[in-house]
């Protein structure tokens, strides 16, 4: 008899415009198996630049990371893209850039756009506003992954990626990973970021004697 498994197939990181800059690679995998998830998928807006990452963050921790996006259609509607590698991720992710408008992000407006490491330490700036649609219809998109050896499924849909009921993947409604630390109320989100991983070097430091891993990896 199969045993059910957690899972949140659809987990934003600060890549998104829309995400709490707290969302950083080891909050969210530490937040992930608070909660008891096996099994997390990582899709920020039309780009998979913080996929390895969050792998990375989890990699020992008895979590697994699918890589993953979520493309805007040319209709404004969301999809779930899943994927088997980040490479494959990755490349999709390269189709869907190509297909967006050149049009620079505005912070103020939308939010910052970090792609960070694994430790969650700021890389650089995404510049391009990924929070949009790209010119690619749902017929293209759905083809498009599949031709990438993914899944692709609406978001709100409760029917999970073909490839994943051999594991018994169910999804805890209601619940969400992305951590959101209390107190972190900086000017600038920069600023905020720093804040974030402060707070995890605390909890880290705070942690009782042989306590199993570590922090900044999420543990």
């Amino acid at each position: 008899m199969l045993r059910g498994r957690w899972a949140d197939l659809h987990v934003h990181t600060v890549l998104s415009a829309c995400a709490e800059v707290e969302m950083i690679p080891p909050l969210i995998v530490r937040r992930a198996l608070e909660l008891g998830l096996e099994w997390i998928a990582v899709t920020d807006h039309n780009s998979a630049g913080n996929v390895r990452a969050v792998q990375a963050a989890a990699e020992g921790m008895g979590l697994t990371v699918m890589p993953g996006l979520e493309v805007e259609s040319r209709e404004e509607v969301h999809l779930v893209c899943l994927f088997d590698t980040a490479e494959q991720a990755e490349a999709y992710a390269a189709v869907v850039a190509a297909h967006l408008p050149q049009r620079l992000n505005d912070e103020r407006h939308f939010g910052a756009q970090y792609v960070v490491d694994a430790a969650g330490e700021y890389v650089r700036t995404e510049e391009r506003l990924l929070l949009t649609s790209a010119d690619l219809s749902i017929d293209e998109i759905v083809r498009g992954v599949g031709e990438r050896g993914g899944e692709g499924r609406r978001q709100g849909l409760r029917r999970m990626p073909q490839r994943l009921p051999r594991k018994a993947v169910t999804a805890r409604p209601g619940e969400r990973t992305s951590p959101a630390a209390a107190g972190l109320f900086l000017s600038g989100a920069r600023a905020r970021l720093s804040a974030a991983l402060a707070a995890l070097a605390l909890l880290a430091s705070a942690a009782p004697a042989g306590a199993a891993g570590d922090a900044r990896r999420g543990a």
